[in-house]
């Protein structure tokens, strides 16, 4: 997960392991492109606006990158329409308005690590 909150990143982490997912949380993009190895990412939960690099910045990099990458999930609290076609035109699998509600994103991330 990727988002520039405190707050956001340390409820999501706690909400995603307690439903047994293994969770990361990255406080920039610039920190995880940081990550030398990026094997075994399921998913990738990225805020839309961060300081630095943006979430869709972001998005677009992994994709010039080639080789595929992990699915990605959106999460903004700027859920408006063209940030939301941008994101999905780029490949997200999802883009859930914060505060998102935790079955929702629960939902949404086994759609996309099933896609993936």
């Amino acid at each position: 997960m990727v988002d520039d909150d405190e707050a956001i990143r340390e409820a999501l982490d706690d909400l995603l392991r307690s439903v047994g997912f293994r969770c990361r949380p990255f406080v920039s993009a610039e920190d995880f492109l940081a990550l030398a190895d990026r094997t075994g990412i399921a998913c990738i939960i990225l805020d839309v606006r961060m300081p630095g690099l943006s979430g869709l910045e972001l998005q677009e990099r992994l994709n010039k990158e080639g080789g595929g990458h992990p699915p990605i999930l959106f999460m903004t609290s700027y859920a408006d329409e063209t940030t939301r076609l941008r994101a999905l035109g780029g490949g997200a699998c999802d883009v859930l308005g914060k505060p998102v509600d935790a079955h929702v994103l629960i939902a949404s991330l086994n759609r996309a690590i099933a896609a993936g």
